[in-house]
């Protein structure tokens, strides 16, 4: 993009700022893993009842961004959702379906599959945190629902994979939706 993404104006508000609002219902304690520099993200998320953690190496990839969010969860944390920042548009029923999907299936992954795709926000329990917190890499927590798919409740939507941030093009798209 040539310029943080995350800070983007979509239909009035910062593209982080729609990934974080659909997902504070859901939860009890939000963390934003951000990178060093990041006083603008903080500035998009004025007035949220957030936590930040800072990822000291973001270059290593999404997957060391998961690994440092993590670590910052409370020990009395059973279950967290990991959401991308640039997804600012996943449909409203997505979370409340892996959460009832994991809480039927007692599962420790509930993940959703668009159209057959997976994709992304997926819910983990705290049997997988250990997991989690080892990533690193550009492919996220793809190695731990892949390691024991046994352990996955697949939850399938008639829609398409929710659109991410990652071009001008993607953000033109996005305006439309």
């Amino acid at each position: 993009m040539g310029r943080q993404k995350l800070l983007l104006e979509l239909k009035g508000k910062p593209v982080v700022r729609w990934s974080v609002d659909a997902v504070l219902p859901h939860v009890d304690d939000c963390i934003v893993v951000t990178g060093r520099d990041d006083a603008a993200v903080r500035a998009a998320l004025t007035g949220l009842r957030v936590r930040y953690a800072v990822n000291p190496h973001p270059e290593h990839g999404q997957g060391s961004s998961i690994a440092v969010g993590a670590a910052a969860l409370e020990p009395r944390t059973t279950a967290t959702l990991v959401v991308l920042g640039d997804q600012p548009l996943t449909p409203p029923d997505v979370v409340p379906a892996l959460l009832a999907a994991q809480r039927e299936s007692g599962k420790a992954i509930a993940a959703p599959s668009y159209r057959g795709t997976r994709g992304t926000p997926v819910l983990f329990t705290a049997e997988v945190f250990p997991e989690l917190r080892t990533l690193g890499g550009d492919s996220g927590a793809r190695s731990v629902l892949v390691a024991r798919p046994e352990r996955v409740a697949s939850v399938e939507f008639d829609a398409a994979m929710p659109g991410d941030v990652d071009t001008p093009e993607d953000l033109a798209r996005l305006h439309v939706q």
